[in-house]
């Protein structure tokens, strides 16, 4: 009887981004990418949102490294914040890694992991487990799927991916290996990027949008223009740089990860343009407006990001005006359609004109829609099918196209996050018990900052504070000062005396009344002031502040 193989999904499946799974042979775990979220607009003071990482910490000794797909954030983000704790190899494309040691630099941990490239078809075993490594478009270049050689058969994850046939590098999904490993040995289980299971036919291939680009170049010749795109899309800035030289503009590049992306895909040789068509931001002034190109990051609305600060004139190196043109090449990940909209109004206030994706096909997705996704599974003919990668609503429609294609209804299984699959003889199955896999808040250099804190800030932000300050002695019941009671969001003080007044009042009623029935301690007369100040601030305002008392121990 051949060894059981075990998948572990601690994200991106529910949800756009966390993305982290792991897959265990002999007693060993393989680490398949570490992401981060962005939070949503309930999620108040959060900086990122990463996978509980509870599991890992609890079986740190058996990973034997990491694989990371491609180099975004959702799939590379979150390693800088696991590594502080546990330490591995990972492996990935030179520019994938390329792309992770940035943040993972920034936190000082490179020395807490090896850096290990691997190339388009290579093969290698980490640990017990033999993986290959197979070429697959996305937005971002050289990403991978991941086959897995198990005793178990080949377990097969699409990674990020789509089916562009004029890709701008020329480097192919390689639909035909996938092909050969269907009819050599076989594909056990395919687990396939879900993200556009709802959109009919096919992907726009990315070269496409280069001819947007340069037919909007062409459009505002005579004006300054300002593009922006996510800093790791290489081929994205290959392409705004093409349509820029064509033009005879000089190229700026403005934000801190765009700058060291650029540089560091110019080096790799995957980003080609010449030396004299480079100028540093901070030389734009002195330029014709009419010949510059800059290149941003902030093509999410992110708060502090180079385009944000343009839309707020808080940006140390440009001022826009009414002749100039933001050409936004992105389009919004879900959640974050609220902070474009607002960098877009803040743009177009300050006079510039504003291109984006809901006006011009300025952005390519780089995720396969349907008919892609039905030809990897007519390709693949997977036993057993589990989507991965996207809302649950994406993993369900997803379930459903594999069903249209032939896969067995009941080898089909739609997961969520803490889900365990077991893949072994008698096929492939779903542990009755799943592992933690809740949100791990980030909040500054904070880690875990916790749901009750979260609800804390939403009843600040909703109803405000009430904070009551009294000192008394504990011995003789006596009031010596207050109570005093300060506010924040419940009402204005200046114009409700006689309220807070009343709340006062409330409140030593309440203190004489508990040192009258006698044995009183300050966490006795704490909970009084909270009952009776909550107790008054509901009655007469039909509200829920946070009420904080303040006892003073004379």
């Amino acid at each position: 009887m051949a060894e059981a193989v075990k998948i572990t999904f601690l994200g991106g499946l529910g949800e756009i981004g966390r993305n982290c799974a792991c897959v265990e042979v002999d007693g060993s775990i393989l680490l398949l990418d570490c992401g981060l979220m962005f939070p949503d607009l309930e999620m108040l003071g959060i900086d990122l949102v990463l996978p509980d990482f509870s599991y890992l910490h609890e079986n740190a000794d058996r990973i034997v490294g990491c694989i990371v797909t491609h180099g975004h954030d959702d799939h590379v983000g979150g390693l800088s914040y696991l590594l502080r704790e546990l330490s591995f190899p990972i492996y990935g494309s030179a520019l994938t890694l390329g792309l992770a040691s940035n943040r993972i630099g920034e936190a000082g941990l490179l020395g807490r992991t090896e850096l290990i490239p691997v190339k388009d078809g290579e093969r290698r075993r980490i640990g017990p487990i033999d993986v290959e490594f197979i070429p697959v478009t996305h937005s971002v270049p050289h990403g991978f799927a991941t086959a897995f050689h198990t005793s178990q058969g080949v377990i097969l994850h699409s990674g990020d991916w789509k089916l562009d046939l004029t890709p701008v590098d020329g480097r192919l999904t390689d639909l035909g290996r996938i092909g050969a490993l269907a009819n050599g040995e076989g594909i056990r289980l395919l687990l396939s990027d879900s993200t556009n299971a709802e959109e009919h036919g096919y992907s726009k291939s990315e070269t496409a949008v280069g001819q947007v680009l340069y037919d909007l170049f062409h459009e505002y010749e005579g004006r300054r223009i300002i593009t922006t795109c996510f800093a790791s899309h290489i081929h994205r800035v290959q392409q705004i740089a093409d349509a820029a030289i064509s033009f005879d503009r000089t190229i700026a590049t403005m934000g801190l990860s765009m700058r060291k992306n650029v540089r560091m895909a110019r080096e790799m040789g995957l980003l080609r343009i010449p030396d004299a068509r480079l100028r540093d931001i901070e030389d734009v002034d002195d330029l014709d407006p009419s010949r510059v190109c800059v290149i941003s990051t902030g093509s999410q609305g992110e708060p502090m990001s180079a385009l944000a600060l343009l839309a707020s004139s808080e940006n140390r190196w440009l001022r826009l005006g009414s002749g100039d043109v933001v050409i936004m090449s992105s389009h919004p990940i879900p959640g974050n359609e609220s902070n474009v909209s607002k960098v877009i109004d803040g743009l177009v206030r300050l006079g510039a004109e504003v291109v984006h994706s809901g006006i011009s096909d300025v952005h390519a997705t780089g995720h396969a829609k349907q008919e892609e996704l039905k030809t990897l599974l007519s390709i693949a003919q997977p036993e057993f099918f589990t989507p991965v990668h996207g809302e649950y609503r994406h993993l369900v429609a997803h379930a459903r196209l594999a069903r249209t294609m032939g896969v067995d209804p009941e080898h089909v299984v739609v997961c969520e996050d803490g889900d365990q699959l077991l893949l072994d003889d008698d096929g492939l199955t779903r542990a009755v018990d799943a592992v933690p896999a809740g949100y791990l808040y980030v909040d500054g250099i904070i880690g875990d900052v916790g749901a009750g804190v979260l609800r804390d800030r939403r009843v600040l932000a909703d109803e405000g504070v009430v904070v009551v300050v009294v000192a008394v002695d504990i011995r003789t019941g006596a009031i010596i000062t207050g109570p005093e009671i300060i506010t924040r969001g419940w009402v204005y003080a200046p114009e409700a005396e006689d309220l807070l007044d009343q709340c006062a009042e409330a409140v030593r009623d309440a203190i004489k009344e508990t040192f009258a029935r006698g044995g009183v301690d300050v966490e006795t007369v704490q909970r009084k002031v909270r009952r009776a100040a909550g107790k008054f601030v509901n009655e007469q305002t039909r509200r829920r502040p946070m009420i904080v008392p303040v006892v003073m121990e004379a």
